[in-house]
């Protein structure tokens, strides 16, 4: 579908985006992650054609030119006509793609419906809330039905209710069309993604299959709490390969493999100790992102 290589963009002396390759593919959803300044906004509008880069290659379709016909994007920060109705929005909006008047008012009103806007298609977009304003700005970057929906972080101006709503959406588009996304909400990343591409001061950190970057990074480890001292001894055991004390009693312990919980259950049987608590630990996508980017 999209083949990124060692793609370049330099402002003046400052490299925003410095050699960066990776591959999306057909019905995935891939997520975008990074702090700020980055290098992820540059990244998406080179990507839609937005934004010519200094060196590199983006080869769409199988082609070397971006189509922008093919492609729906959502800017992080939406512009609106503020006098325009959301229909008339939406039409503007289609008519731009090259879509014929009759054909735009249909998909015009679908992608609305889409949205969860039908109702408000009359109303001018002044008057809408934020995030009345990303499901408007959402429903353009749909209403051509792309191949390719690329979302500069889709949900950052949602109530919970607009969000859970948006990422909703996601999960069904990513049934038809290819979904790139940045967002600094790890968990939504974790909930809709298929691929995982990480960026730190312009370059890849990790790029690749969510469950492998999983596989990958995890540190098996579990809480241990008792009514006793722990120090002393689980230092000194040789599947454990660190242990973080909480307090003489309680300690998170790191293992060398993922079954050596049960070996570990069973040191502390054998020495009797009262255990109060005995937890695995399970590391979510946070805890990976803090661990592959140094922080």
């Amino acid at each position: 579908m999209l083949s990124v290589n060692h793609l370049t963009k330099i402002y003046k002396q400052h490299k925003a985006v410095q050699n960066i390759s990776f591959d999306l593919r057909h019905q995935q959803c891939t997520a975008l992650l990074g702090p700020n300044g980055a290098g992820k906004t540059t990244t998406l509008q080179m990507l839609s054609g937005l934004l010519t880069p200094t060196s590199g290659r983006i080869q769409f379709l199988g082609r070397e030119s971006i189509n922008r016909s093919e492609i729906g994007y959502l800017p992080q920060h939406p512009a609106f006509f503020s006098w325009m109705t959301a229909l008339e929005y939406m039409l503007f909006a289609a008519r731009l793609s090259g879509l014929k008047r009759r054909e735009a008012l249909k998909k015009s009103r679908n992608a609305l419906r889409y949205a969860g806007l039908e109702r408000d298609e009359g109303r001018k977009i002044g008057g809408f809330s934020g995030g009345m304003k990303q499901r408007l700005g959402l429903a353009q970057a749909l209403v051509h039905e792309p191949k390719l929906l690329i979302l500069d972080e889709p949900v950052a101006a949602l109530d919970p209710a607009g969000r859970r709503e948006v990422l909703d959406m996601m999960k069904e588009l990513k049934k038809k069309m290819t979904i790139l996304f940045s967002t600094h909400v790890l968990h939504d990343a974790e909930e809709v993604c298929d691929q995982i591409i990480m960026l730190k001061e312009g370059a890849v950190k990790w790029s690749g299959p969510l469950h492998q970057l999983k596989y990958q990074h995890h540190t098996p480890s579990c809480i241990l709490a008792a009514e006793e001292s722990l120090e002393g001894w689980l230092e000194h055991l040789p599947y454990v390969s660190k242990v973080a004390y909480e307090k003489p009693s309680k300690a998170e312990i790191f293992l060398t493999e993922q079954s050596d919980h049960r070996r570990l259950l069973a040191e502390c049987l054998n020495r009797h100790v009262s255990i109060l608590r005995f937890e695995q630990k399970t590391q979510s996508l946070e805890d990976i992102y803090m661990k592959v980017m140094g922080l």
